[in-house]
């Protein structure tokens, strides 16, 4: 026993010096050259780069040469060299652009980032960049981390998606898992209020520790690498540092205008025929909806990978579609990236050497079906041509959800880090699997799909995503008010990890109570989740119905009063239309994002750092779901039909149903009744809504109505294009600003920039100043102050 001691603590001891000897390094000499500077250190190497003058890259290694590296995540290759100066001063090389000074001090090498009147944006821990032997899954590697200091005001936002982790937002103090498996996701991504964000750029399993040394630190480890490289990016502005960020990693396409309105989908619809039965009952119900998605196991019996839909159940999938396209509907369609044996794909991806060793276990037909290697481009572009010649373009479908493509292959995670791909062991691409599938989706679908915009619907995305068309979805949650609480957050975070389009299984997609996992949507409480969860659903970017069990609005599942409800908000998120796709494009042309956490807008507000269940959507909308369950709990109906709501300070608000104006800096107890999410909108905000419409490109000319909520300065500016091509990347556009001067009560129009075809030319405008009981609610204003032709030349009114 006493033998065993010793060994115990040789062993630590052993452990404690490696640590020591991994987490120290000293400047011995260093080198300028027109990127940056590289730093000699007593063991090993550190590079600082100018990227730009707000993007410094960091990079350090424990060997005597920076391992080659093609990063997957920055796509930019700075060409142009961002000037910068070297100095040192006080045991210190202090590197200065146009925007930052970067301070390393020769001891530690710790970097501390400060603007150019000296104040500190961020700084590493004295002990800051380790790399420490590790042995995993068999494996001999380095486990590779950053830590950072924090100061007791710091909130800390981003890291991805996590739908099931946590009801927080603020990342101060916590910890998060940052391995991408079933449920769990990860975007390497932080923001700070401190006005600077990081970008983490390695593709092992990692974790985040932001309870270090009693809150004072937080630590980014990595459990594969021979490399540290991290990011930095200073905003200060939330704003900014996403535009930086996506300057680095690329922009996000625009998507066709239906993709904004509503998705229909169910687990699943089983035929042609129930698919026609949905459009025909949209349609004839008069309600509004752009979308129906035709989710997994449309190949069934023959194994997945297949490619090929069941002629017995669809035997004309091309007549299908081209049917849903006569009735002003778009088609989705569920392919994942697995494939059983036997089939004609496999083997042909098989005598290529595209398949993978990582499995996933089929909980449906009990085989092991086979990832191809989606990390090699000619696995890519092989996978691409199998799906379009047999089934996307085949038929004419509009949009792919990419299911399953984590690899997802349940507790054998040490099988993925044991892989090989074409470009390294599983280990050190563990996370970056989704990323790069969707690299061959989108490159093959721009160069193939004749002018079709791309969109990707995916279970998980990864730094850069967004440059592939994806939009983000939260998986398989449950049908429980704590799974929609759980949403707002980690929707929230997602975005803010430079993610702009994200969304929910509207209603949640399993219920663990109800047989074959399908809710009882005839029950009161079922209802009255549903209906809150659709509430939320119509202020995220992207508007999804989908779950287990028949949820269609214009199911017998919903009683009169509930169906009354959803289509009040659906109309409202198709008159929103217009001030939805402007924000589109502006998230492709200014890099902006619309689900926008309090801090993009508030960051000096402090007491908007721990609320995780309020947002912005856009500049105009305070959206606050409502998530707990307010009139049919287990107790009967609850007195209590309030949320509590916080109005950040410096600026007035108004509530959007009965146009009451409110001061911020105050926390409210706003009225929620069923058929009320509680809304606010921004003074200054100009809201242009569109008529009812069933679809987003019906009646485009009809009369917009222009919502000004007075009280402050504001501008908004008004998009269009053609809707469904990449025409808008050659100027096939067109824009205007609205801008309202509060103090001379003036509204401005500008010139119109900018023409494509179909352009309306002439356009009417119904303008609306906000009061309490006028221009309230989501109906069509009956009268409005002033009704203006549009023609294209600028205006200028006045308004009492």
């Amino acid at each position: 026993m006493k033998e065993a001691r010793n060994i115990k603590w040789i062993v630590i001891l052993v452990l404690i010096i490696v640590s020591v000897n991994f987490t120290k390094a000293s400047i011995i000499s260093y080198t300028k050259n027109t990127s940056g500077v590289v730093f000699k250190l007593d063991r090993g190497l550190m590079s600082v780069r100018i990227c730009k003058a707000d993007i410094i890259e960091v990079k350090y290694t424990i060997f005597n040469i920076f391992p080659a590296k093609n990063s997957l995540v920055v796509n930019n290759p700075w060409k142009q060299a961002s000037p910068f100066t070297v100095a040192e001063h006080s045991g210190q090389v202090i590197i200065s652009t146009s925007k930052l000074r970067i301070c390393i001090n020769k001891t530690t090498n710790a970097i501390t980032y400060s603007n150019l009147r000296g104040s500190i944006i961020a700084s590493e821990a004295a002990e800051n960049k380790a790399m420490i032997p590790a042995a995993i899954a068999g494996i001999d590697t380095y486990n590779c981390n950053t830590s950072f200091n924090s100061p007791a005001d710091e909130a800390l936002f981003g890291l991805g998606c996590h739908p099931v982790d946590t009801l927080s937002i603020n990342y101060k103090g916590r910890d998060q898992n940052m391995l991408i498996k079933y449920m769990t996701g990860a975007i390497p991504v932080l923001l700070s209020t401190k006005g600077y964000g990081l970008l983490w750029d390695n593709y092992s399993a990692s974790n985040f520790y932001g309870a270090e040394a009693n809150n004072t630190q937080y630590k980014y480890v990595s459990e594969s690498g021979r490399m540290i490289d991290y990011y930095f990016f200073y905003g200060p502005d939330f704003d900014r540092i996403i535009d930086l960020y996506r300057t680095a990693t690329g922009k996000a396409p625009m998507y066709p205008k239906w993709s904004f309105g509503l998705f229909q989908s169910q687990d699943r619809y089983k035929t042609q025929a129930e698919i026609l039965r949905v459009k025909d009952n949209y349609r004839n119900n008069h309600i509004p909806v752009d979308a129906i998605v035709q989710d997994w196991y449309w190949w069934s019996p023959l194994p997945i990978g297949s490619h090929i839909m069941n002629k017995e159940r669809y035997p004309d999938p091309k007549a299908m579609i081209d049917e849903l396209h006569k009735g002003n509907m778009h088609a989705m369609i569920s392919i994942w990236p697995v494939f059983g044996s036997g089939t004609n794909d496999f083997d042909a991806l098989k005598s290529k050497g595209f398949l993978t060793s990582i499995t996933w276990d089929n909980f449906v037909t009990h085989t092991f079906d086979t990832y191809y290697d989606a990390h090699n481009p000619r696995a890519r572009d092989f996978y691409w041509a199998q799906a379009r010649d047999s089934v996307v373009k085949r038929y004419g479908w509009d949009a792919w959800w990419v299911d399953q493509c984590e690899p997802d292959n349940g507790s054998l995670l040490d099988e993925r880090r044991k892989a090989n791909f074409s470009v390294g062991k599983g280990i050190d691409y563990f996370n970056s699997y989704a990323l790069e599938h969707t690299k061959g989706l989108y490159n093959g679908w721009r160069n193939d799909m004749d002018g079709k915009r791309a969109f990707l619907l995916v279970r998980q995305a990864f730094a850069g995503s967004q440059r592939n068309a994806v939009t983000l979805w939260s998986s398989d949650v449950t049908t429980t008010f704590r799974a929609l609480k759980s949403q707002v957050p980690q929707g929230i975070n997602a975005c803010v990890s430079g993610m702009p389009y994200w969304t929910s299984d509207i209603g949640g997609y399993i219920s663990y109570t109800s047989p074959e996992g399908i809710p009882d949507w005839t029950d009161p409480q079922q209802r009255e989740l549903f209906t809150r969860w659709f509430q939320f659903g119509t202020f995220c970017p992207i508007f999804r119905i989908h779950g287990k069990g028949e949820r269609a609005l214009f199911s017998n599942n919903w009683d009169d009063k509930t169906k009354a409800i959803l289509l009040k908000y659906d109309k409202l998120r198709y008159r929103l239309l217009p001030y939805n796709y402007s924000l589109a494009a502006k998230v492709t042309n200014e890099n902006y994002t619309i689900m926008r956490s309090l801090s993009f807008d508030f960051r000096n507000d402090k007491n908007v750092y721990n609320i995780p269940d309020q947002y912005m959507f856009g500049p105009a909308f305070l959206v606050n779901p409502v998530t707990e369950q307010l009139y049919t709990g287990k107790n009967g109906s609850s007195d209590v039909k309030t949320r509590k709501v916080y109005l950040p300070e410096g600026s007035k608000w108004f509530d959007f149903w009965t146009g009451e104006a409110l001061n911020g800096g105050q926390t409210i107890d706003a009225k929620a009744p069923i058929d009320v999410m509680p809304l606010y909108v921004r003074a200054g905000a100009i809201v242009p809504m569109g008529p009812n419409v069933e679809y987003a490109t019906q009646n485009v000319s009809g009369a917009i109505e222009l919502r000004i909520y007075p009280g402050a300065n504001g501008e908004f500016k008004f998009y269009e294009d053609e809707n469904d091509n990449y025409n808008y990347e050659k100027a096939q556009s067109s824009t205007f600003s609205l801008k309202w001067n509060d103090k001379l009560h003036q509204l401005s129009i500008s010139d119109r920039k900018g023409s494509f075809t179909g352009m309306i030319k002439q356009r009417k405008f119904n303008i609306v100043l906000v009061k309490q009981g006028h221009g309230a609610d989501s109906e069509i204003t009956g009268k409005p102050d002033k009704i203006i032709d549009y023609d294209g030349k600028a205006i200028t009114l006045t308004l009492k």
